[in-house]
């Protein structure tokens, strides 16, 4: 018998290669386990609840970017957070038996507080951004998902999922399994300017890029600053593009070994990865072209939220009951 998993993100707009490959551990996921994709945009409040986002834009762009990269909505229920209302429900009543310790001390409150409360100028002192880690606990629970793929800095948040369960089986009766975190092989990009990738600083590589655009971002990346000419033995752990090329470029150890010897310039070696990421990025555009036929996506988000709609009123139903609300 299959596991179950429930993973999601933010619609924060078109996707990056940073975020490459989370989305292709869920396509190969979603062949393993009963798989449940959801485009978070409630969660999007918690952090933007001022910004007056265009939900419809944003969350059409990600559902094509998902499938631009092979997810796959026969295989996969792939929906939006808001069109599911069992989210919110399980959200309100596991409040009720939340404590509100176990919210203050998920890591993550007080670095985002200080990150994009003090530093960032938002107002973050709302119960949404404090309980947003519950947001995301009822987000898993309400499939009744045995599985969380995460990343290691997600792993506070699944243990707090984890207690909510064992919390409300005690109080009420067995209905929720204690998921478990499944920990996926993230590649940790820079920026091309070196920094952290974020479409805030404009140094990401979009999942949509051309193969002008693409040639244009490496072009920005940075390299070896002490190397000066293109025969000056280089050192590729100082350089962008070499953090790419171990990613990217299955002849990494010629590159390296090619950069410290001084046996091909800076110049050349960006071209290789352009090439390489272009072919990388091609599959994606093709699939993304077939999927930006109207009413393609809005009918596969429809499908996805109908499905995973059948799976959480079964949950509810069982959860009311427990709670004596029915």
């Amino acid at each position: 018998m299959k596991g179950r998993i429930f993973s999601g993100m933010r619609p924060t707009g078109s996707l990056h290669i940073g975020h490459l490959s989370v989305i292709q551990n869920w396509v190969k996921l979603q062949t393993e386990y009963e798989s449940y994709f959801g485009i978070v945009d409630q969660h999007a409040l918690t952090t933007g609840y001022e910004d007056h986002l265009d939900f419809k834009s944003l969350n059409r762009e990600i559902a094509l970017d998902w499938l631009s990269v092979g997810i796959d909505p026969d295989k996969a229920a792939v929906f939006i957070q808001s069109h599911v209302q069992e989210h919110a429900e399980l959200h309100l009543l596991l409040s009720m038996i939340t404590p509100l310790s176990w919210l203050e001390r998920v890591p993550t409150y007080k670095d985002q507080m200080q990150q994009l409360g003090k530093d960032g100028g938002k107002d973050l002192s709302t119960y949404g951004f404090l309980g947003y880690p519950l947001l995301m606990a009822a987000d898993i629970l309400v499939y009744k998902a045995d599985t969380v793929p995460v990343g290691e800095d997600q792993i506070p948040h699944v243990e707090l999922c984890r207690e909510i369960a064992r919390r409300f089986n005690h109080i009420y009766g067995t209905v929720f399994p204690e998921p478990k975190a499944l920990i996926g092989k993230v590649a940790l990009l820079p920026g091309v300017d070196g920094r952290k990738m974020s479409k805030s600083y404009n140094n990401t590589i979009s999942l949509t890029a051309s193969t002008d655009e693409i040639k244009s971002k490496v072009q920005q990346m940075v390299t070896d600053p002490a190397r000066l000419r293109k025969d000056d033995p280089g050192h590729p752990e100082v350089c962008v593009v070499y953090k790419f090329h171990q990613i990217y470029t299955p002849e990494v150890a010629q590159v390296e070994d090619s950069c410290r010897g001084g046996k091909i310039g800076c110049v050349a070696c960006k071209r290789h990865l352009a090439e390489n990421l272009d072919k990388l990025l091609n599959p994606f555009r093709e699939r993304r072209a077939v999927w930006e036929e109207p009413g393609k996506v809005e009918k596969v988000l429809e499908q996805g939220a109908e499905q995973a709609r059948r799976k959480t009123q079964e949950t509810m139903k069982e959860v009311r009951q427990m709670m004596g609300l029915r």
